[in-house]
């Protein structure tokens, strides 16, 4: 007989302030405890073009700045190749940032814990430049 599971697919919202990276573990976290469920993969989409998510050192923080960096120098804001500026001159860039980064990832969990490395966090990547409120899907099960 299989036992019933609580919720398998959950959703909530984070509220950013500009670009940057924000922490997503411990509410994932908590989300994957509270599901119930012992062991399998919790998956974390982010239903949004402009901002991203990444497993990504959380011991030293210039690691997020420096990524900020990178990428700005990489897909710099107002640059004359982009036609989409509807939105400012922020927008094509921040899609650009979010096709060379993820929308979607993948973390098993066992005993009810995300299976996360020493110095791994997860973190939504916002890459526009003004508050957003994002939505964040997590499917957690086998």
């Amino acid at each position: 007989m299989k036992t019933e599971l609580r919720r398998r697919v959950v959703s909530f919202e984070v509220r950013t302030r500009s670009r940057g990276l924000y922490d997503l573990t411990d509410e994932v976290q908590s989300r994957v405890s509270a599901s119930g469920q012992d062991e399998g993969l919790c998956t974390i989409f982010i239903r949004h073009t402009s901002a991203s998510l990444v497993v990504q050192e959380n011991a030293d923080p210039t690691v997020q700045s420096d990524l900020n960096a990178f990428l700005s120098r990489l897909v710099p804001d107002g640059d004359a190749i982009f036609q989409h500026t509807d939105e400012g001159p922020d927008d094509m860039p921040a899609h650009v940032r979010a096709a060379l980064t993820a929308t979607s990832i993948g973390i098993p969990f066992s005993d009810g814990r995300l299976m996360l490395g020493r110095w791994q966090a997860i973190y939504l990547f916002e890459h526009r430049r003004a508050p957003h409120t994002r939505q964040i899907v997590l499917h957690i099960g086998d």
